[in-house]
Parts: structure tokens; C-alpha cells; sequence
């Protein structure tokens, strides 16, 4: 017993430096701003400490008349809200569609191969992702490479205008993450005995049934770690939709910013904050479980 728990004392002592690194950049501030969402606003900015508050979360959704005191939905948080669930939420599906068969298309490949198609993929972690954004705009401006290809051959008459809309949003954050979808996929992928699949065709079941009964399920824990990947900071995004989106469609983590600098009010941009990580995680925590569910039914 004196051994085992000298073992144990050992281990917490080698995890302390982790853990006290996780707890004073991560906890830490996060303890701030739940102590920050209940303080009232400062006269100019910041917080009064001490003067405990609840008009924070309040004011997430609902806001309070200037002139007359009255209290109406906040309409504008509602729908920041709102562009960034749907946004994240299509853009984990768009990057599980295009990812899924990339995947396999690398994990089909000689093992002398794989290598090269890997490296391209991560490419893109090469550079900043605000210089890739900004690439971006390149591509999706009235005289980018979108509407000079669609112009030059006759399916349009004049440019689109892509920028500053969700769509270039929407088509940015596909771009950007499309690499975390794609990673662990082709590691859930490596390890599928490929004999299951010969073996289900001759037992003569069709492609949908062997991408339905053998390779997806296989797969399962890469869809999950891949769609965890890239709904957490498509959610939270900050420089795509201030750079693609020109300010004026912002999402969650834009009008967290514009609390904390323009409009200098701190309790709501931390409860705002808190609101974004509550919704995340019961996003996942409902993925989680259906998933799970599933597996156990199969």
C-alpha cells in the first residue's frame, strides 16, 4: 500500500506542471468570467466589483429601452446567435460530405503513397489562417477567380456579389477547416480491415449498403473526433466572418470582441461568452449521446 500510493503521489507530481498550466490559462480566466458575468457595468467601461448583478444575463436576450425602461427580446443577439449555429452546423456537414470521400480516396492509396496525399493536406496549416483568409477574398471578390470563371464561360452577365454575405462565410470556414475533418477520418479509415468490404460484395450488397453497414460504422469515432474538430471553432470563429463577412454579418465570437472593446460592457461580452461555451457544449453532448446510441443499437 505505502507503494502504491508513493506511485501515486510520483504521477501527481510529474501531471502538476500540465495541471497547474491548464488551470491558470484556461481555468483561470474562465473563473473570471464567470465572476464577470454577474458584476454590474462600469460607469466607463469594465466592471464594479463586488456590485453583483444579473441585468448581464438578462441582457443576452433581452434588452432594456434607454428611454422608457422597457424590456424586449434582443432581436440582433437572437440572430447572431442563431447565423452562428446554423453556420457551424453546415459547415461540420459540408466538410463531413467533401472530407469523407477524400479520406477514403487516401486510404485506398499504396501505403508508400499515403504519405504525399497526407502532407498536401496539411499544407494549409503553413501559413497564418488570417493570411489564408484574406487569400480567400481573392477568390470570392466581383473580379476573383469565382465570377471570371463563371463569366468567362456565359452563366452569368455580371458579377455576384459573394463577398460580405454569409455565403462567403459560410464558404470561407468549409475552406479553413476542411483539414481537421479530413485528418481524422483517414486515421479511422487506415484501420478499416478492407476484407469486410470484399467480403460484403460477395455477399452481393450494393456500394450504399457497404458504405452504410461496413465503412461508416468502422469510421464512426473519426466522424465524431472530426465533427468535434471543426463545430467548437467554427462556432467561435472571429477572423473569418471580420474579414469575409465586412462587419456586417457577425457571429458570436465578433459580438463578444465588440463588447469587450467598443462598447466597453464587460459583463454582458463574459456572459455572452458563457452563453457560446453552454451552447457548444450541449451541441456535443447531444452528437455524443445519439452517436453513441446508435453504436450501442449496432
Amino acid at each position: 500500500m505505502r507503494a502504491w500510493r508513493r506511485d501515486v503521489a510520483r504521477r501527481w507530481l510529474l501531471a502538476a506542471p500540465a495541471l497547474l498550466l491548464v488551470f491558470f490559462a484556461a481555468v483561470g480566466p474562465l473563473l473570471v468570467m464567470v465572476v464577470y458575468s454577474f458584476l454590474a457595468k462600469g460607469s466607463y467601461g469594465g466592471v464594479v466589483f463586488w456590485d453583483f448583478s444579473l441585468e448581464a444575463w438578462r441582457g443576452v436576450l433581452f434588452r432594456r429601452d434607454l428611454l422608457d425602461g422597457g424590456v424586449t427580446l434582443a432581436t440582433s443577439h437572437i440572430s447572431i446567435l442563431w447565423r452562428s449555429i446554423w453556420l457551424a452546423v453546415v459547415t461540420t456537414i459540408l466538410t463531413l460530405l467533401l472530407g469523407f470521400p477524400t479520406a477514403y480516396f487516401i486510404a485506398t492509396r499504396h501505403p508508400a503513397r499515403r504519405t504525399f496525399w497526407v502532407f498536401l493536406i496539411t499544407i494549409p496549416f503553413w501559413s497564418n489562417l488570417l493570411i489564408r483568409t484574406f487569400s480567400m477574398q481573392e477568390v470570392l471578390r466581383n473580379e476573383g477567380v469565382i465570377n471570371l470563371a463563371l463569366l468567362r464561360i456565359g452563366v452569368i452577365q455580371e458579377p455576384l456579389q459573394i463577398m460580405f454575405t454569409e455565403w462567403a462565410i459560410l464558404f470561407g470556414m468549409v475552406y479553413v477547416y476542411l483539414p481537421l475533418m479530413v485528418l481524422p477520418l483517414y486515421s479511422s479509415m487506415e484501420r478499416i480491415d478492407f476484407r469486410l468490404i470484399e467480403a460484403g460484395y460477395d455477399l452481393y450488397a450494393t456500394r450504399a449498403q457497404v458504405l452504410r453497414r461496413i465503412i461508416i460504422p468502422s469510421v464512426r469515432p473519426g466522424i465524431v473526433a472530426g465533427s468535434i474538430l471543426v463545430f467548437i471553432p467554427a462556432i467561435g470563429a472571429y477572423v473569418i466572418p471580420r474579414v469575409l463577412g465586412g462587419g456586417r454579418n457577425l457571429m458570436l465570437a465578433n459580438l463578444i470582441e465588440l463588447q469587450f472593446g467598443q462598447a466597453r460592457n464587460w459583463p454582458l461580452g463574459a456572459s455572452l461568452s458563457l452563453t457560446m461555451m453552454a451552447a457548444t457544449s450541449l451541441a456535443l453532448i447531444f452528437y455524443l449521446r445519439r452517436t453513441g446510441e446508435r453504436g450501442r443499437d449496432g
